[in-house]
C-alpha cells in the first residue's frame, strides 16, 4: 500500500517535477552539510583542550538553527547550519558560522550575479519571473526586478572605486582608444562614452579609463589622459591605436608626447567606402585590405598608389580622407610581426560595446545617462575577463629596450 494517498495535481504553472535536478539538489545538500561538518569538527579539535574551572568543555554542540533554503543554480537546498556553544562567562564568545554558508545568505553568489546579466543582455525586469523560472525552476524565491534596482547602485560604487585606482606600479605599452555612442533616452542626445583600453608589459589587456564625453573633443580627452597620469601612469605609452578623430590626437600629443599614432584600418576602410559608390564598394575594399595585409611596407607603400592611381581619378574626397593619414596608417610595420592583428584596428572596444548598444536599445525611455554608463562599466569588466592576451609577448621586453622593427622583424644592426 502507497504510503501517502493524497493525490498531486499537476503545477498550474506548467513546471513538472524533474528527478534528475531532484538528485542534484539532494546531493549538494549533503556535500554542504559534509563540508558545514568538517568545518565546525576543526573547531571543537581546535577548542578541545579549553576547560572551565570545574572540568567541562568550554565548546559543545548545542543544536541547529532553523533550516533555511538557499537559492543555487539549480534551484532551492535547504540547508541547517550546527550551533555551538561557550560555556565561557564572558562578553567574548566563540561562535560557528561556516565560511561557505555565511550569515543571512539566501542566494548563491552565481545566482546574484545572474539577475544583473539578464537585464544587462536585454531581458526587461517584466521578464524575470519567466525567465527565472525556466533556468531555476517555479520555486525560484526571493529574486525579483527590485534586485536590479539595489544592483544599479553597486554598479556604480563599483564603477567610482574603480576610477580612482592607482596606476603607479604599471606599464602600457600600447593603447586602444575610441568614443562610442549610443543613446540612453529617446529624448536625449546620443551619450558619448570616451574608453582606453591598454596592453601591459605582460601582454594582457585591461580597460583603463571609461567615462561621459563631450562628443569627442580635445578637452574631454585631454581630461582622461591627465586622469590616467594622475593616477600614476607616468610612462608614455608606446603606441596608440584609434580612428580618426582629432580631438583624441590633439590631447595624447599634448599628454604622452612621445607615443606613436596608429589609425584603425576597420574605421578608415568604413570611412573610405561610405565615400565611394556601392558598386565599386567591394573591389574597392578589397583593394584597401591589399594595402594593410602586405607583407612589408614597401609593398604597403604599392598596393597604396595603386589604390590612389585607381579611384583618384573619379573618387578624390574618398582617397584624400585616405591619403591625409597615410604614414599613421603604416605605423604598424615598426612593430613586432605577431602584434599586428592587435594594433591595427581599435577592435576591442568596437566589439564590446555591440553589447552595450543591445541593452539600450531594449530600455529606451528608462536609462539614465549614469546608469547608462554604470552599465557599460559592467559589460567591459565582463568582457576584460576574456580578452586574449597578446600573441608575442616574448617581445614585449624588446620594445621597451627600444629594439628596431623593420617589417615586423628585428633589426639587426651591423657595426661597420
Amino acid at each position: 500500500m502507497p504510503e501517502n494517498t493524497i493525490t498531486e495535481l499537476p503545477d498550474p504553472s506548467g513546471f513538472g517535477s524533474d528527478p534528475f535536478t531532484e538528485v542534484l539538489r539532494d546531493g549538494a545538500r549533503k556535500l554542504i552539510e559534509q563540508a558545514i561538518h568538517a568545518e565546525l569538527a576543526a573547531l571543537m579539535n581546535a577548542f578541545s583542550g579549553d576547560k572551565l574551572e570545574d572540568g567541562r568543555a568550554r565548546l559543545v554542540r548545542h543544536g541547529h538553527l532553523p533550516e533555511r533554503e538557499v537559492m543555487t543554480g539549480i534551484g532551492p537546498v535547504p540547508v541547517k547550519v550546527p550551533r555551538v556553544r561557550d560555556r565561557k562567562p564572558g562578553e567574548d564568545k566563540i561562535t560557528f558560522t561556516p565560511s561557505i554558508l555565511p550569515r543571512y545568505l539566501r542566494k548563491a553568489k552565481s545566482v546574484e550575479e545572474l539577475l544583473p546579466w539578464l537585464y544587462l543582455k536585454g531581458v526587461s525586469t517584466g521578464d524575470f519571473t519567466e525567465a527565472l523560472g525556466a533556468l531555476l525552476g517555479p520555486n525560484a524565491k526571493g529574486l525579483s526586478a527590485k534586485t536590479v534596482t539595489r544592483l544599479k547602485a553597486d554598479w556604480w560604487a563599483d564603477y567610482e572605486a574603480w576610477q580612482k585606482r592607482d596606476l603607479g606600479t604599471r606599464r602600457f605599452l600600447y593603447i586602444w582608444a575610441d568614443g562610442v555612442y549610443f543613446k540612453p533616452r529617446m529624448a536625449e542626445e546620443k551619450q558619448c562614452v570616451l574608453v582606453i583600453v591598454g596592453a601591459d608589459e605582460y601582454g594582457r589587456k585591461e580597460l583603463l579609463a571609461m567615462t561621459d564625453g563631450f562628443r569627442e573633443s580635445t578637452q574631454s580627452w585631454r581630461e582622461v589622459l591627465l586622469d590616467l597620469k594622475r593616477r600614476g601612469l607616468k610612462q608614455d605609452p608606446k603606441l596608440a591605436i584609434g580612428d580618426g578623430a582629432l580631438g583624441f590626437w590633439t590631447a595624447l600629443r599634448e599628454v604622452f608626447a612621445t607615443t606613436r599614432e596608429q589609425r584603425c584600418w576597420v574605421h578608415k576602410t568604413m570611412n573610405v567606402l561610405n565615400a565611394l559608390p556601392k558598386s565599386i564598394q567591394a573591389k574597392a575594399k578589397a583593394h584597401l585590405h591589399d594595402i594593410w595585409q602586405a607583407d612589408t611596407k614597401a609593398e604597403a607603400n604599392a598596393a597604396f598608389d595603386f589604390f590612389v592611381e585607381t579611384y583618384g581619378v573619379k573618387w578624390n574626397k574618398p582617397v584624400a580622407k585616405l591619403v591625409k593619414d597615410r604614414d599613421a596608417l603604416l605605423t604598424f610595420y615598426d612593430y613586432p610581426a605577431e602584434h599586428w592583428k592587435h594594433i591595427r584596428t581599435s577592435n576591442p572596444i568596437e566589439s564590446t560595446f555591440a553589447t552595450v548598444r543591445h541593452r539600450t536599445k531594449r530600455t529606451k525611455g528608462c536609462l539614465s545617462r549614469k546608469t547608462g554608463l554604470a552599465m557599460a562599466f559592467k559589460l567591459m569588466m565582463s568582457a576584460q575577463g576574456k580578452w586574449r592576451k597578446l600573441d608575442g609577448r616574448n617581445r614585449l621586453p624588446e620594445i621597451i629596450d627600444g629594439v628596431e622593427f623593420r617589417d615586423g622583424l628585428r633589426h639587426v644592426q651591423i657595426a661597420a
